[in-house]
């Protein structure tokens, strides 16, 4: 597969090849899915709790005695189901990750990268650098590129400047080859990959 590559300048500046088994892989959903539902899961923090019943800070006396009232029998206030008792059955802080084999998150991203090709939103930019770190000058080219929402992916290390005067850009995001990700790149309008990126990213997936 062949790209043209533009420059931050709106310039042509040559032709890449790209590799087919890494740009040109067929569409698999299910494994697009799988990673997305992995990649969340891992981001969840997992510190939601409930106060149990050894939690509940209230007088653990009885409340009355056990018969003869006709009423149900209870023990302390702490049960919950008085107002300000424990939980019963509630959250506690847990782990949300699962492990997903490393060769299926390999073939995801490979499916990513393929579906941004076939869709046509895939750009190839000669090097995403700035000589300051000007947020409204990298406005300014952007809009001219007229990219919607792109992730923008550098290759072994970012830019300084263009990454500082992207993170005052609600709509974009800038990324090294190593943080190239299956949900982000599916979230985004345009990805634009670098020429390091390209080879970052052939040498990790082929």
């Amino acid at each position: 597969m062949k790209l043209d590559v533009m420059s931050i300048d709106n310039q042509q500046a040559g032709t890449i090849e790209l590799a087919d088994d890494v740009f040109g892989a067929a569409v698999r959903t299910d494994l697009l899915q799988r990673v997305v539902v992995w990649q969340l899961a891992k981001r969840r923090a997992g510190t939601h709790k409930s106060q149990s019943m050894g939690d509940v800070n209230y007088s653990t006396r009885k409340i009355y005695r056990q018969k003869g009232t006709g009423r149900a029998r209870h023990g302390s206030r702490k049960a919950n189901m008085f107002r300000k008792g424990y939980k019963a059955h509630g959250p506690v802080p847990r782990e949300h990750a699962t492990d997903l084999p490393k060769k299926v998150r390999k073939a995801a991203l490979r499916v990513a990268l393929s579906s941004k090709a076939a869709d046509g939103r895939l750009v190839v930019l000669d090097a995403a650098k700035l000589g300051a770190p000007k947020t409204a000058e990298l406005r300014k080219r952007l809009d001219a590129l007229g990219w919607s929402a792109p992730l923008v992916i550098d290759g072994a290390a970012l830019d300084t400047n263009f990454a500082l005067a992207a993170r005052n850009l609600p709509d974009v995001d800038v990324l090294p080859a190593a943080g190239a990700n299956v949900y982000d790149i599916l979230r985004c309008g345009t990805l634009v990959l670098t020429r390091g990126a390209v080879a970052e990213l052939e040498a990790r997936l082929k």
